[in-house]
């Protein structure tokens, strides 16, 4: 009999949970090609581990992890071992921003100057690069909106070759790890013009950390403790920390980067930088948690905002949260595709993907799903209409090196035979 998720601290005690996946609607054989699926990459040298757990109805339907977390040391995956989930801190933020809403501290069409006053006179670029950059005032303020969806106007510097992207990197905006606060970095992406008119286009970016900076604003204390107060110690996430405690470093696991059509150890996101308090508490990606965590986070959310006696969010702000907030799909507001994942067919709603119609995305699944990944290639998504939530852990940038995503929501589907 399958047993519903609560508390699992080791693979063993999740692995026990799987004895009957067609109970829940899945084909076991099938189901089992998950395992196949990894031990490929694993073994062409293409990741250093891989786990996946596949649940419905809040039950678990497949668990397995293969590989090591550590090949040179031969460390076996454990449900307890902290990775790097980098942007899939992004939906965590968002929810816990969205507390806030619900107690009526903001609405999603406040400009984000009502609390980030560096923000008050954006301009929009025009022409021109460096000292010659041409701008203008933008038309209207930014959002609370769209910072959640990604419409602010805002980029990354390391993604973005264009004049704006430049900017960037020049003033050294970047929310990295280090011994900057999110309040200095925020205040100097306030200098730079916005690369669009704010809601006009979709473009991935800082907007998250902003975010977080805005709810440390609201709350009047950091993001850290906020995330602590609303969203891990309800739900038992005691492991989702922004910065990894010195007598939990033994379960750190490294990072790979792709090198050709192998890997190397990325010495760029080496242990050290996420090992102990953090001055930077990056809402758009610096948080390290394990899998079973994140399954707390991802089943509260499926489940309309509630888990165990944990009452997170209300079920219509789940809904809310899960509606595409954009005029169409990502593709037809600019970015057609973003890491390994063409964008049509594919909305956005706030902290996540909405994936809109599963012919155009040619992928499997159900309108309305919500997902989001990391750079580090791991990956999750929830589909309220099945019931299912899948998520995928490993450590290998980029998240583009394989098409690890698509892949598994292929493998899952097909296994579904209710």
């Amino acid at each position: 009999m399958t047993t519903a998720y609560a508390d699992h601290e080791s693979l063993a005690a999740f692995a026990n949970q799987t004895e009957n996946p067609r109970a829940l609607g899945f084909d076991a054989a099938r189901l089992a090609r998950i395992g196949g699926w990894m031990e490929r990459y694993i073994a062409d040298g293409k990741l250093p581990y891989a786990m996946t757990a596949v649940l419905r109805g809040g039950e678990i339907a497949y668990l397995d992890a293969r590989g090591y977390t550590d090949p040179e040391a031969k460390q076996v995956p454990a449900a307890d071992h902290l990775a790097r989930i980098y942007s899939m801190t992004k939906p965590i933020v968002t929810a816990a921003a969205m507390t806030f809403y619900e107690e009526a501290r903001f609405q999603l069409e406040d400009p984000i100057a009502r609390f980030l006053p560096e923000f008050a006179e954006p301009r929009v670029y025009v022409s021109g690069e460096g000292d010659t950059m041409q701008t203008r005032a933008a038309d209207g303020p930014i959002t609370i909106r769209q910072l959640m969806t990604h419409t602010a106007g805002l980029t990354y510097g390391f993604f973005d070759p264009g004049p704006i992207g430049a900017a960037y990197r020049k003033h050294n905006v970047n929310f990295f790890l280090g011994e900057e606060t999110v309040a200095e970095v925020t205040a100097r992406a306030a200098s730079v013009p916005l690369c669009f008119e704010p809601g006009t286009q979709w473009t991935y970016s800082i907007a998250i950390d902003v975010l977080g900076r805005l709810v440390e604003v609201v709350a009047g204390k950091p993001l850290g403790e906020v995330l602590q107060e609303r969203i891990f110690t309800p739900l038992g996430m005691n492991d989702t920390v922004f910065g990894v405690p010195a007598d939990r470093v033994s379960r750190f696991v490294p990072c790979y980067a792709k090198d050709g059509e192998g890997m190397k150890r990325d010495e760029k996101a080496a242990t050290s930088g996420f090992v102990g308090p953090q001055a930077m508490e990056s809402g758009g990606g610096g948080l390290v948690s394990t899998l079973p965590d994140y399954l707390r986070f991802m089943e509260m959310m499926r489940r309309g905002g509630v888990f165990g006696d944990a009452r997170i969010l209300g079920r219509k702000t789940v809904e809310l949260m899960m509606s595409n907030h954009l005029p169409g799909d990502i593709a037809s507001m600019g970015q057609v595709s973003f890491s390994e994942m063409p964008m049509v067919g594919i909305g956005f709603g706030l902290g996540g993907s909405i994936l809109l119609d599963t012919a155009r995305a040619q992928i499997p699944g159900s309108p309305g799903e919500y997902a989001w990944g990391g750079v580090a290639s791991t990956g999750f998504w929830i589909d309220r209409a099945e019931e299912i939530a899948v998520v995928f852990f490993t450590q290998l940038t980029p998240s583009s090196a394989w098409p690890l995503r698509r892949e598994l929501r292929v493998l899952t589907y097909q296994s579904l035979v209710d």
